[in-house]
This record gives C-alpha cells, sequence and structure tokens, in this order.
C-alpha cells in the first residue's frame, strides 16, 4: 500500500544550489498533517521552476518507505 504525503515547498533557487554544489543531499519538511519528513533532495529536480520550488506537492512512497513520485498539487 503507497503511502501518500502533501508538503508545502518553499525553496528559493539559491538554496538549491546547495544540493547541485553536493553540500545538502537530503530535504527536511513537514508535511500538512504536521509529520516531519526527510527526503532525498534528488526527487525535487523534476518540480524546480525558475525560481525555485514552491507549492504543495504529493509524495508519494511504497510500502517499504522508498520514493515512487512528487507531483504539484497547487503552486
Amino acid at each position: 500500500m503507497y503511502q501518500r504525503l502533501h508538503v508545502v515547498l518553499k525553496i528559493p533557487a539559491y538554496q538549491l544550489l546547495y544540493y547541485y554544489e553536493g553540500e545538502v543531499d537530503t530535504v527536511a519538511a513537514k508535511a500538512v498533517d504536521g509529520r516531519i519528513i526527510h527526503f532525498p533532495a534528488n526527487i525535487l529536480r523534476s518540480v524546480v521552476r525558475n525560481n525555485g520550488v514552491y507549492g504543495t506537492f504529493e509524495l508519494v512512497f511504497d510500502e517499504h518507505n522508498k520514493f515512487v513520485s512528487i507531483s504539484r498539487v497547487s503552486d
């Protein structure tokens, strides 16, 4: 059974440089339900825009807590 979490992300482009430069490899975010989750920064690649990563996203994990997908729910 997959687990779906909604998170609101506000990551400006300059902060994403830390990932691209290899200084950061994990993102910590607060899910809408209040849980704090940690996930690999590289999963954000598909949702990065010119100004960074902003909006509400659905993260899907499998039964082994392995990342499956990320999609933008709203801006």
